[in-house]
């Protein structure tokens, strides 16, 4: 979205017209072509708090790999603190990892069973040659502290703990390198309410004490409203509206946003093809039939 280069500050994270496809090769069939992410841009600021919500199949997941570098995308960019993280070396992007840091979904899967809690919690120290071997573990207990658990715990395997000490262990070894932003992909689906929110209010305060940038890849409008400054909303690969999270709220303006919050943002596993597709047909569609995104109120903006 435009933004005047000489008021606005320079954001950590910048995602510039991102898109990805997959091609799906068919024997004596023309291929087909699937676009996950279509055209997405946003930015973060430093300590800053975005969700991006979507129903299952809306891309918001793709999305969030590209930004991370795990997956290459067709089009578009996303720069670091100004510097693009597809024109960089090897070696500078191994350097840049370090401070954008990823929590997923199921912490368990992330956790290798045959270690300690202390040894998945010093991976990445490890990896990255930080410390030695004392100063590491000084490292981990003290993360363990700040995520809430007992430094004892880091003598435990993950199949000593619950769900929600899983997801605190996930936590504190995403935090092990001081990163600037964390990119969570439904960080509290796998729990239930009362730990979800023992999580939930963490986060907050994680935020808040390290001024951390929090990007949050869910389908929970609760999640939004409770943990996120601003929130964008994906349905079909596209952003249909990004607002302030208040204004979001309160007034949407496409006629997804207004669906999803009138049903309460319930976790509908339903097709993202399902149903009109609201972004057709306008007068003033591109040649795709696709509204463009604009600003309808200051900071505002929707596919309507």
């Amino acid at each position: 979205m435009p933004r005047d280069s000489d008021v606005a500050p320079r954001p950590l994270l910048d995602v510039r017209r991102l898109g990805k496809q997959f091609v799906r090769r068919r024997f004596w069939r023309a291929p087909v072509v699937t676009r996950a992410v279509d055209d997405v841009s946003f930015d973060i600021a430093q300590g800053e708090s975005v969700g991006l919500v979507g129903e299952s199949g809306s891309g918001k997941t793709t999305a969030a790999r590209c930004i991370l570098g795990l997956t290459r995308p067709t089009s578009g960019d996303v720069s670091f603190a100004g510097e693009s993280i597809y024109a960089m070396s090897r070696a500078r992007l191994r350097a840049v990892r370090r401070a954008m840091q990823p929590v997923f979904q199921d912490p368990y899967s992330s956790l290798n069973p045959r270690r300690t809690v202390g040894q998945s919690v010093a991976e990445p120290l490890v990896v990255h040659g930080v410390g030695t071997a004392t100063t590491r573990d000084a490292r981990v207990a003290e993360l363990l502290d700040l995520v809430g658990l007992d430094p004892a715990y880091g003598r435990r395997r993950p199949n000593e703990l619950s769900g929600g000490q899983r997801q605190r262990i996930a936590l504190a070894r995403a935090l092990a390198l001081s990163p600037q932003l964390l990119v969570l992909d439904e960080p509290v689906s796998a729990l239930d309410t009362s730990v979800a929110a023992q999580i939930v209010n963490l986060l907050l305060r994680l935020r808040k004490d390290l001024n951390l940038a929090l990007l949050f890849i869910t389908h929970d409008l609760r999640l939004v409203r409770h943990l996120t400054t601003r929130a964008a909303v994906m349905r079909l690969g596209r952003i249909v509206e990004l607002a302030p999270t208040d204004a979001l709220f309160s007034a949407p303006r496409h006629p997804y946003t207004q669906e999803l919050l009138a049903v309460g943002g319930d976790r509908a596993q339903r097709s993202a093809e399902q149903g009109q597709d609201h972004e057709q047909g306008g007068q003033d569609a591109d040649d795709s039939g696709v509204l463009p995104l604009r600003e309808v109120v200051p900071a505002h903006w929707a596919r309507v």
